[in-house]
C-alpha cells in the first residue's frame, strides 16, 4: 500500500507540484500530531497513508480549475469539492485490505466537526479520526503557504482563524494541535 500511495503521489506531483509539496507537509505535521496524541503504530500508518493521499482526487480536476488563480464560481467550487470522492474511488481501486479504511479517510478529510463540510456532511466522531486530524492540519498548511489567490498568513493569523472557525474542528484535536504547533518546525513564520 505504501508503494502504491507513493506512486499516486508522484502522479499528482507530475500534475501539480504545489499540491505534492502541500501533501508532504500535511504528512509530516499529521504524524507529529498523531505521535503527540499517542496513536498506535497502526493508526499512525493509516494516518500517514491518508495524509499522503488526501488530495489525490485532484488528479481528476480539470487544469482550468485546479490552477485557477482567482476565486471559484459555484460550478468550479462544486467541481473542486468532488476531489475527496474522486480520491476515494482511486483508493478503492487498489487491491489491498486497507483500501476501504483509507478510502473513508480520503473521502472525509473535508468534513467539519459541526456537520457543515463535504461531501457527506458527517459530524463529530462519525468522521474518522485520521480524517479529522488531516482536516485540521490541511487547513493550517493551506493558510500558511502562499497561493495564487492569497499570500501566506502568519502563525498568529492562522491560529486566530482556526479559533474563529473552531466549530469545524474536533475541539480536543484543536487543543492538542495548538500546543504541538508552537514547537513544530512546520510552524508558519
Amino acid at each position: 500500500m505504501h508503494d502504491i500511495t507513493r506512486s499516486l503521489s508522484s502522479a499528482l506531483c507530475a500534475r501539480d507540484r504545489g499540491t505534492r509539496q502541500h501533501c508532504d507537509r500535511v504528512v509530516e505535521l499529521s504524524q507529529e500530531l498523531g505521535i503527540h496524541l499517542e496513536l498506535s503504530q497502526r493508526e499512525l500508518d493509516m494516518l500517514k497513508l491518508g495524509a499522503q493521499c488526501h488530495d489525490i482526487g485532484k488528479i481528476g480536476i480539470p487544469d482550468r480549475i485546479l490552477h485557477k488563480a482567482a476565486p471559484f464560481d459555484p460550478d468550479e467550487r462544486a467541481a473542486m469539492q468532488a476531489h475527496p470522492a474522486i480520491g476515494q474511488q482511486i483508493v478503492l481501486s487498489i487491491a489491498d485490505e486497507q483500501a476501504v479504511e483509507l478510502g473513508r479517510i480520503v473521502r472525509h478529510h473535508h468534513e467539519n466537526f459541526d456537520g457543515s463540510g463535504y461531501p457527506d456532511q458527517l459530524a463529530g466522531e462519525d468522521i474518522p479520526l485520521a480524517a479529522r486530524i488531516i482536516a485540521l492540519v490541511d487547513n493550517y498548511d493551506a493558510m500558511a503557504v502562499s497561493r495564487p489567490y492569497h499570500g501566506g498568513r502568519s502563525h498568529r493569523d492562522i491560529i486566530s482563524i482556526l479559533d474563529s472557525e473552531s466549530r469545524k474542528f474536533d475541539p480536543d484535536l484543536l487543543h492538542a494541535f495548538r500546543h504541538l504547533i508552537e514547537r513544530s518546525p512546520l510552524r508558519a513564520a
